[in-house]
């Protein structure tokens, strides 16, 4: 399927893109394109219920205003408005730091559509497959306006999520509700005046970093909401002298920007298996490879570690401590990797000791480097290579020409467990079978629903 941006002469890019998106029909996706997305709001889910205990997830619910008849924070019984239900939400999906993952716009774009087309179905009843295709537009746009504008230099200051997630959830949720074309067309301008996000948390340590989609998502609602309300914003927001593109990039937007002019984006979005950084994954991978082969960590001498530019360059890939929190050690790539070497398994347990001294030492004996054609792969592959030089003098080498990423199964037996501990079992076999079933159901809302702590009695149906 290919839907054309370009179509009407003389509009603006949003509007070109608002009328393409408006175009799509919820039925016309391939049966792999839509168990894609199924699969990726069941790992949003469980990144959500999962992270619900940390400091962060706990300070987003705090500041949620209670309302009745609002939207669920997934979780717990708290019904908020919906964008302090998107908000929460989203800080919770991207809690663990396993959030999915599209590489070539350096952006996470599920944490912040999946917790507003969830908000905005308790707010207006969708059929759950127009929720689907609305999902899959989200992914969409946002993926091609960041494939567009994101550079190395760019992500260094600014987070990709908060630049462009903003303009895709708003589109996704424009297309839910049925905005019109103007209308939708606002929403995404809106959006993208709230791009935002600075990439200083790596360095100093903060916790910033979980906010950002929170942000996002909640400021897509109000350009949503705004723009039903009949605000109307500037159309050349893309393209325009202080447009995005101008502003953040500072070069001209491209001529166009197509929706599915080849295949949908989403099915470039991986799920990760393990809570680290998105650059940090392949490597590990490739040192639990070594890991195998050891007899023990204290027989490396030295570690060399061989990346994309792009990994190389982004904040807070390339630390070697001091680590204030696990926040950083999860977004190093010396840590990452020394924690497999020194724990022969990559799991969230490898950063529960920051100062563990057998990783410590690992990762002072480490060397990261950018290599040139792991660069000319990136972003259509993200490899990685790992030389472990051993104290008798011998060398372990490992190379990944891609990331493996979390299987199907995989990402449904950690959403069944971290669902089950906070539901219980019942209840999470029936969300898992409501969002299998998404396609053909005729209220969304009963997915979000069936999230609270105490559901709603009337929307639910005994479990198969």
């Amino acid at each position: 399927m290919t839907v054309r941006a370009d179509e009407a002469s003389g509009s603006s890019m949003a509007r070109k893109l608002a009328r393409a998106a408006l175009a799509v029909d919820p039925g016309c996706f391939d049966a792999d394109v839509v168990a894609k997305a199924k699969i990726c709001l069941l790992d949003f889910l469980s990144c959500a219920f999962e992270a619900r205990p940390h400091p962060w997830s706990r300070q987003a619910v705090a500041i949620a205003r209670a309302v009745a008849n609002g939207a669920t924070i997934v979780g717990s019984g708290t019904l908020a408005s919906p964008g302090d239900a998107a908000f929460a939400n989203a800080v919770m999906g991207h809690g663990l730091v396993r959030e999915d993952m599209h590489a070539a716009s350096v952006c996470h774009h599920g944490v912040v559509i999946w917790p507003t087309l969830l908000a905005l179905s308790e707010r207006t009843s969708l059929p759950g497959a127009r929720f689907l295709a609305a999902a899959i537009i989200g992914y969409e746009t946002g993926a091609r306006i960041g494939r567009a504008l994101m550079t190395s230099d760019l992500a260094r200051l600014y987070r990709p999520t908060g630049l462009v997630a903003p303009l895709g959830a708003a589109l996704a949720g424009s297309y839910a509700l049925g905005l019109t074309e103007a209308a939708a067309t606002s929403a995404m301008a809106i959006a993208a005046n709230t791009s935002s996000g600075l990439n200083e948390w790596p360095r100093a340590g903060g916790s910033e970093m979980y906010f950002h989609p929170g942000f996002a998502a909640r400021n897509a609602i109000a350009a949503i909401e705004l723009a039903e309300a009949g605000a109307l914003a500037s159309e050349t927001i893309l393209e325009g002298e202080a447009g995005l593109f101008a502003a953040f990039r500072r070069q001209p937007a491209p001529a166009e920007i197509r929706l599915f002019a080849s295949e949908p984006e989403l099915m470039a979005v991986y799920n990760k298996p393990a809570p680290a950084c998105n650059f940090a994954q392949t490597a590990a991978q490739a040192a639990l490879r070594a890991a195998r082969e050891l007899g023990t960590a204290d027989d490396i001498a030295t570690v060399s570690i061989r990346v994309p530019e792009a990994a190389a360059r982004y904040p807070g890939c390339d630390s070697k401590g001091p680590f204030r929190n696990a926040l950083q050690a999860k977004m190093s790539i010396p840590f990452s990797v020394a924690a497999v070497l020194a724990r022969g398994a990559l799991e969230e347990d490898n950063y529960a000791d920051i100062d563990d001294r057998k990783i410590l030492r690992l990762v002072e004996h480490t060397d990261l480097q950018s290599e040139s054609g792991l660069t000319a792969a990136f972003p259509a592959k993200q490899g990685a290579e790992i030389l472990v030089g051993l104290r008798n003098g011998t060398t372990l080498r490992h190379r990944l020409d891609n990331v493996i990423a979390a299987t199907s199964d995989e990402i449904r037996i950690r959403f069944r467990s971290s669902a089950a501990e906070v539901i219980g079992e019942r209840r999470a076999r029936y969300l898992e079978e409501l969002v299998d079933d998404c396609a053909t159901l005729p209220d969304a809302s009963v997915i979000a629903a069936q999230c609270r702590l105490e559901p709603v009695e009337q929307r639910l149906r005994p479990a198969s």
